[in-house]
């Protein structure tokens, strides 16, 4: 959500219904090594999420698909990719996600907030430190008016640990 890494047209908040938010994918490519895995979000079942939509152009599509997937569907594909519906100020419209695929071994589930505190305190991968991504997309979300109370919960734990 914060590093898109395509051109778009214009992000606008959305919100999908059905699904929620949560680190629940290990990564042992961008976040996280198979000594030491990282957690990157996934969208789970149940819930709902507030997030954003970008708009691309139509000639661009097929790149943006084959660009995402590529990004996307590493690690034994830990995401199945999903068409869904989702809400914006102007109606609703489909958009292009990944859905987390809770029978993959990669699969994390919902873990306890100290185990996942853990987990991103320690993991880093190709693409930078665990924290660091919890951090970047705190503070997106924010950007954008809108707060995730886990994700808050998670750093405030790891604040607290810093603390003592």
């Amino acid at each position: 959500m914060w590093n898109p890494g395509f051109s778009f047209l214009e992000q606008e908040p959305a919100k999908l219904k059905g699904y929620h938010r949560t680190l629940c994918i290990y990564s042992h490519h961008h976040r996280g090594t198979r000594d030491s895995p990282g957690l990157v979000l996934g969208l789970d079942k149940g819930g709902n999420c507030s997030g954003i939509a970008f708009r691309v152009a139509r000639e661009n599509w097929p790149s943006i698909i084959e660009y995402l997937n590529e990004r996307e569907l590493v690690d034994n594909y830990a995401y199945v990719p999903a068409n869904v519906k989702v809400n914006l100020a102007s109606g609703p419209v489909y958009a292009y996600t990944f859905i987390a695929d809770t029978g993959h071994p990669n699969y994390a589930g919902q873990l306890p907030i100290g185990k996942i505190a853990k987990i991103i305190r320690n993991a880093k991968g190709i693409g930078g430190g665990n924290l660091d991504y919890l951090l970047k997309v705190i503070k997106k979300l924010g950007a954008l008016g809108q707060s995730d109370a886990r994700l808050n919960a998670i750093l405030q734990h790891l604040q607290e640990d810093d603390k003592s």
